[in-house]
């Protein structure tokens, strides 16, 4: 796309008065956005209202300086390679365009192959328990060694994990974000955007020095979705982002699973409703492997479970099972006094097998 394409779609769509809505119109209605902004401001109007027809005959106020950051980005090559894809490219992903609401600008950098590769969208709680986060890192990992590239959304959490485990296999991984690409949000994410920019592909559609604005996560949620034939929810509670991208997975016909956990934690909730819902219950990467079959053959049968179900020796994991459980609740369940719990609870988190939770709550990380 050269500077003057760049140009005609960034003064189509970062008009104020046109947004994503109008400026679908007017595409449908021109052909393309020179056509759009060279009409009659009255042919425009027979497609859109007055006030955006009107938008149209001038720039934004700050466009000069939109585009030359838009250029400026796009031509430094520095950190991989960049794109700026319009609805209708051929590099366009095509399952993007099977959805409802295709970005009519998507904003990419690093391999832009990636965007047409077999994908698997991971997401989940931004504030995992110590099991859901290993189980996005131990699934992720087995997926993307079995070719599947792992599409999340860079937040802390859930997200973070699953872009590790993808970034671990062939299969790399994908970030889709709610920001300009110039940005990296959350800042604790910056070295991993880095190597995920290297080693995958980084995906917005917001223009070059957007914020990271609050509106615009639940709406990127909808490229994790379109770009993957399925999303794993690995943990959610009830009022979570990452149900809206189960949503529209399943209302793009996409597969939708669920790792299934504690009756009691509340990060489970999301996960067992969608259950109820009909999401797949998986408790191994296999479990999700094999609705795809012609892919699921390049993967061994050592697919990582969500609890490992091998037995252990050790009396005081048997006795925490993997549910979060407190100090008292231990003390009923194995008859040891207070100090001589609490020296093995220690000894047993120092060596990674235990993970002390808010609330003085107890959970087992690993089978021992």
């Amino acid at each position: 796309m050269d500077r003057e394409e760049v140009a005609a779609w960034l003064r189509l769509l970062e008009t104020p008065q046109v947004g994503r809505e109008f400026a679908r119109r007017l595409l449908a209605a021109f052909g393309s956005p020179e056509a759009a902004l060279s009409a009659p401001q009255a042919a425009r109007r027979e497609v859109v209202p007055t006030e955006p027809a009107k938008a149209l005959e001038q720039e934004p106020d700050n466009f000069p300086a939109l585009l030359e950051a838009t250029w400026r980005w796009l031509s430094d090559e520095s950190t991989g390679p960049r794109h700026v894809l319009a609805l209708g490219d051929p590099a366009y992903p095509a399952s993007l365009l099977q959805t409802a609401d295709p970005p009519l600008l998507l904003y990419v950098q690093g391999d832009l192959a990636l965007l047409g590769a077999p994908g698997i969208g991971v997401v989940g709680s931004r504030h995992p328990t110590p099991q859901g986060k290993d189980n996005a890192l131990a699934f992720s990992t087995h997926l993307s060694q079995a070719g599947w590239t792992i599409v999340s959304g860079l937040a802390l959490g859930i997200d973070g994990a699953a872009h590790e485990g993808g970034l671990a296999g062939p299969g790399r991984t994908i970030a889709v974000v709610g920001t300009g690409l110039d940005r990296v949000y959350p800042r604790r994410h910056l070295e991993l955007a880095r190597r995920i920019a290297q080693h995958g592909a980084i995906v917005s559609e917001y223009s070059i020095g957007t914020p990271p604005l609050p509106p615009n996560f639940p709406l990127r949620n909808r490229i994790i979705a379109g770009l993957t034939r399925g999303t794993l929810v690995v943990e959610a509670a009830l009022q979570s982002g990452s149900l809206i991208t189960a949503r529209l997975a399943s209302e793009a016909g996409r597969e939708v699973f669920a790792i299934p956990g504690s009756i009691h934690s509340p990060q489970s909730r999301g996960c067992h409703a969608l259950l109820k819902q009909g999401a797949k219950l998986v408790e191994s990467a296999a479990d999700v492997l094999e609705e795809f079959p012609s892919k699921a053959a390049q993967t061994s049968a050592s697919a990582p479970s969500a609890s490992n179900s091998t037995p252990t020796t050790d009396p005081l994991l048997d006795a925490l099972g993997f549910d979060p459980v407190s100090l008292d609740a231990l003390i009923a369940r194995t008859g040891w006094p207070a100090p001589e719990l609490s020296a093995k609870l220690l000894e047993l988190e120092l060596i990674g097998d235990v993970a002390r939770l808010p609330g003085q709550l107890f959970q087992r990380v690993s089978a021992g």
